[in-house]
This record gives structure tokens, sequence and C-alpha cells, in this order.
């Protein structure tokens, strides 16, 4: 924990030194909303290896990551960008090849699994998935699990209501703690001794944040903090959790990020065809993420004309008259 009242840091150093090879991360975001896409790049750039990714339901960022090669391991209710991937293409194809392990759970059992974790609890039961085959096909098996002390000793938990009837529940499902290594997270404004404030859906990521040993934030700006305490009902990031906060304009970019950009169409769709072929998703990670220096170089890349076209409109948040 970095208890420093300053923790601005460059972006290279809080992924070098929070995201070692072979680590448990988890990133927030929502299909193609707040992804921690300039964090992403750095991971890819950096070209960390065998990873284990939890995430919720994310899309750009789990597709990249996976398709450049940093993840090992991955738990997850859904990967997908709405129109552009219903299913992340280079996931799937990840999937389908055997060259990553998956373990895939609900919706509500992720988020219930973060939240275990941030209250320091083994499991949290529910009823989410009884009569599915969630329960039964596990991505782990029984002796990966046995040789590995990070890896619970079963997916998932079938049990016997201890109360009785109570409440009409005769089976309750348990899902195990997720503890990250490191989560890492964009939002929209961030104060330098960590407190953040999260516009709009907050999606699993506070959950996640807390669940972590480590956060990274990245953040559209960098706000006084008078001015989170002024509304401290705003904030969901506590700064004794944070470990570092990094100052990324466009920082959730080519996904949107509520109340100052919305998602880029045109990339989502240009990247979409680059994803579906081998070679060519070689040649956009090369244009894209190893020949740009930082995420400042690549947003110059895109150029002022999209940006322009993507901003949001101040009465309600999202671009208005995006071709989408």
């Amino acid at each position: 924990m970095n208890t420093s009242p300053d923790k601005v840091m460059a972006l290279d150093e809080a992924v070098a030194r929070f995201v070692p090879h072979g680590a448990h991360i988890s990133i927030g975001g929502f299909t193609c909303n707040r992804n921690p896409m300039a964090a992403v790049y750095e991971i890819i750039r950096q070209r960390k290896k065998n990873l284990h990714l939890y995430a919720h339901s994310n899309g750009q960022g789990v597709d990249e990551l996976v398709g450049a090669g940093c993840v090992g391991r991955i738990e997850i209710a859904y990967a997908g960008t709405g129109r552009f991937a219903p299913t992340c293409i280079r996931f799937r194809k990840a999937i389908e090849s055997g060259t990553i392990l998956f373990e895939d759970y609900s919706n509500y059992q992720m988020t219930l699994r973060f939240l275990a974790g941030a209250m320091g609890v083994p499991f949290l039961p529910t009823r989410s998935s009884l009569g599915t085959d969630i329960i039964n096909r596990w991505g782990f098996s029984k002796e990966m699990r046995q040789t590995d002390r990070r890896l619970p000793d079963q997916k998932l938990v079938v049990m016997q209501n201890p109360f009785g009837d109570w409440a009409d529940t005769e089976r309750v499902v348990l899902v195990p703690a997720i503890r990250p290594d490191a989560t890492l997270i964009h939002v929209q404004q961030a104060a330098r001794d960590g407190t953040a404030r999260i516009a709009g859906l907050t999606f699993a990521d506070v959950e996640q944040a807390k669940a972590a040993q480590h956060v990274v934030l990245t953040c559209e700006e960098i706000v006084a903090s008078d001015e989170l305490r002024s509304h401290p009902e705003h904030n969901q990031i506590p700064g004794i959790i944070v470990d570092a906060v990094v100052p990324v304009p466009y920082g959730a970019y080519p996904t949107a990020c509520y109340r100052y950009y919305d998602y880029d169409p045109a990339f989502l769709s240009d990247y979409r065809t680059a994803a579906t072929d081998d070679a060519r998703f070689a040649a956009y990670l090369e244009q894209w993420v190893y020949s740009r220096k930082d995420h400042a170089d690549r947003i110059a890349q895109v150029g002022s004309g999209r940006l322009a076209a993507i901003k949001a409109d101040p009465r309600t948040g999202y671009a208005t008259g995006l071709r989408r």
C-alpha cells in the first residue's frame, strides 16, 4: 500500500512496478465503456507475459491483451464490444485454438467474487447459475488447482441452505473470492492522493479496486483534493487503497469515457477488420502500440478530427450526431 500523499507517477513506471510477468490482474470498464486502454497498451508495449486476467464484462481491453499474447489464463463473464464484436475476436480465437485457459461465470457471480475479495471473506452465496452448466464446466482442472495455491480448490460449490427452507431457498452456489495482485481502472477525475470520482455507471470497478493488493488509476484529469472533498458522496475510490495515479487524457480511447468522449465507431470497425486476420492484427499492434512511445503519441496519431467527432455533449454526456 502506497501511503504517500502524492501518488502521481508515469504510466510506464506504474506498469513496470505493479504488473510483473505472471501477475494476477483485473481491469475495469464494461464492453466499450471506460476500459483502461492506456494501461492495457503499456502492458502490451512492455511485453508482459503469462498474466492471469480477471474481468467482469470487458471488451476492447481484454481482446487486445489476449491478442498480444499477454494472457495465459482468464476468468470472465463476458467479452465483447456490442455490434463491433458480439464476442471479442482475438479472445475467441485464443479460446478456440486453446492458446489460453479460461473459466466463465455469470455477470452477477463475477461481481460477487470481487465483492468477496473486497470484504475479505473467502466466498459469497448466490442462486446465480443454478440449473446451468456454468457449475459443471471447469476451465482449470482439479490437478491444476491442487498445485497452484492462487486458484480455489473448486470452481463453484453448491450446498444446501444451512438455515433450512428459509426464504424458500433450498440450495445456494458459493462463489470464491478474487484478490488480484493489481487492479487497473480508468476514472474521470482523481486527486494526487488517489481519491477518485467515477461519473456515470461504475460497473464492478469499485469492488475490483477494493479487492486488489495494488491499484493503478489512470484518469482524464488531476483535480484538487478540496474539489473532491466538497462533494465526498460523489467519490467512490478512497485514496488509501490506491498505489499509483496516472493522468492520461483519452486514457479509455477507443472506448468511451462518460462526459468526456464517446467510443470511436470508426476505430472499432477498423479494429474488427484487423483482428480477424493474424497478419493484419500483427500490423495493427505494430502501428498503434509498439511504434508509439506512449498513449499521448497514439492519440496524436488518431488526429483532432476524429477526437472532435466523439467529444461528449455537456448535456447528455455522450457524443450527439455520432454515426455509430
